[in-house]
């Protein structure tokens, strides 16, 4: 994604500054301003799409071209032998005509669904309207009925221009259900054509003010996509899960990246900061949980905001471009989020150009983008490190050492010296829990052998010592009991009682 000069570029800086790219890298290589894309080889969507059409024109042209070519070659073939392979040869060669009109048409298709339609075709779409098409009509999930209800709740505050998005919508979803085994990028092209065409409509026929434009392409792009998704999102026809694979291995493979090796300013020792980091984790992972693109714009976005935000902490002072992109890309690294290029490609391929091109959702998608072309490319150079170190952290023979409390620069933040004292505490901390556990089985096995010590020496006497046990004698009579001797003792003395 990136030129070879921007990358020797960016690398040269890194050796001072960690991770930098020039801002005017992040805008459309063709120079008209907006913010390019990666994905779009540093076009933007406008310019990406003229030179998209060149190219597919270009490729038609030559198609063209070779098609009339072989036609003349088998047709004086054919006309030499009248032989039937010659036969044979010219209906194939009629066959790719047939097949390189079929594309000149694909290419025309998409302008001709919203020409202007007769009366009669008016009435059916307003039937349509009314009634959804079978096509179309389909067990939906709760998500999108919800979606469906505040669309046609939304599009009622606009009035007629309300009831012309709709039909214009309805027809275009049942159009696409009839075009499914078009490409990605043709079904991606249709998008961006529909939305090109609601906006213009709704701008020079239907006069709607700049702002009530923005909210109903809003809308439109969230009905229609929510709808949709299921479809585009990650195709089987496409390489976007292979993408998705290769991504999440090498952030893997990158685990042991520290924030010191990409310059990160942020201090997550900062009760403050860390809260920050992990909630621009959240909103990056949550992103793969959203259908609409500008559902996941917004997660993009809510991270970036959380990452200006920890480094404004931390340095007390407003962030800057050459502090994010780094943060940013310690967060991806950190966070892995799930089908990071498949959302990219989807974000790309249908979401509303404008947003794209412009403000700060399209700034911060630029330099998404940005991020993971830098991940894919990432070298020794870039962390400032030799190759041979690199290549030992990749394969897992050694990780990064600790830095030594007493070898820190005096520029080190008061963080990093925090955390590498914190551990030495735990490797500590680790050395005696080992030697307390080593100990307590010693003492176990001390108290089980002096246990069978004195069993043993117990038995030896014993053996020694035999102990004789005597008959029991015969019992003492008990003082009340009968006794014949007792006979001749006088009885008892009587109580005597007196009178009165």
């Amino acid at each position: 994604p990136f030129s070879s000069s921007a990358r020797r570029k960016m690398n040269l800086k890194s050796e001072r500054r960690g991770i930098h790219v020039d801002q005017s890298e992040l805008l459309c290589k063709k120079g008209c301003g907006y913010y390019g894309n990666p994905a779009w080889q540093g076009f933007c969507s406008k310019c990406w799409r003229e030179e998209y059409h060149k190219a597919r024109q270009k490729q038609i042209q030559e198609d063209w071209e070779l098609a009339e070519r072989l036609q003349r070659e088998e047709e004086e073939a054919y006309a030499s032998s009248q032989s039937t392979q010659g036969a044979q040869s010219l209906t194939f060669s009629k066959f790719e005509e047939k097949k390189t009109n079929e594309k000149t048409r694909k290419v025309t298709t998409v302008k001709k669904f919203f020409t202007a339609s007769s009366r009669a075709g008016a009435k059916k779409e307003i039937q349509e309207a009314k009634a959804p098409s079978p096509s179309i009509h389909r067990q939906a999930s709760i998500e999108t009925d919800r979606v469906s209800k505040e669309f046609i709740e939304f599009i009622r505050t606009y009035q007629k221009p309300g009831q012309d998005i709709y039909k214009q919508c309805k027809l275009f979803l049942d159009t696409m259900s009839h075009k499914r085994d078009l490409s990605i990028e043709e079904q991606s092209e249709c998008a961006q054509d529909f939305y090109q065409n609601v906006a213009d409509r709704l701008q020079t026929r239907w006069k709607v003010p700049p702002e009530k434009v923005e909210k109903a392409m809003d809308e439109v792009e969230k009905y229609i996509m929510t709808r949709q998704y299921k479809y585009v999102f990650c195709p089987e026809t496409t390489d976007d899960e292979k993408k998705d694979l290769a991504v999440q291995k090498r952030i893997r493979a990158l685990h042991w990246v520290t924030p010191q090796m990409l310059c990160v300013p942020v201090s997550e020792e900062i009760p403050e900061v860390s809260d920050m980091v992990v909630k621009a984790i959240t909103d990056i992972i949550e992103m793969d949980s959203k259908r609409v693109p500008r559902d996941k714009l917004a997660c993009i976005t809510k991270c970036s905001k959380h990452i200006f935000n920890a480094i404004k902490i931390t340095k007390n002072e407003p962030a800057s471009a050459d502090d994010f992109l780094p943060t940013l890309i310690y967060i991806v690294l950190k966070g892995n989020p799930p089908r990071l290029q498949s959302n990219i490609q989807y974000i790309t391929r249908f979401c509303n150009p404008s947003r794209l091109m412009t403000g700060e959702d399209g700034y911060y998608f630029t330099n998404l983008c940005c991020a993971v072309a830098f991940i894919e490319k990432l070298d020794a150079q870039s962390l400032n490190l030799s190759q041979e170190d690199f290549d030992r952290f990749m394969t897992g023979q050694t990780s990064p050492k600790k830095q030594e409390s007493d070898s820190f620069s005096p520029d080190v933040c008061l963080g990093v010296k925090q955390m590498c004292k914190s551990l030495d505490l735990l490797s500590q901390l680790n050395e005696r829990q080992e030697r307390i556990v080593s100990e307590a089985k010693k003492l176990e096995k001390d108290l089980i052998d002096w246990t069978d010590g004195i069993t043993k020496e117990v038995e030896d006497i014993v053996e020694k010592y035999p102990l004789e046990i005597k008959p029991k004698s015969q019992a003492l009579a008990a003082i009340d009991s009968e006794n014949v001797e007792n006979d001749k003792l006088p009885p008892p003395l009587q109580p005597q009682v007196y009178a009165g």
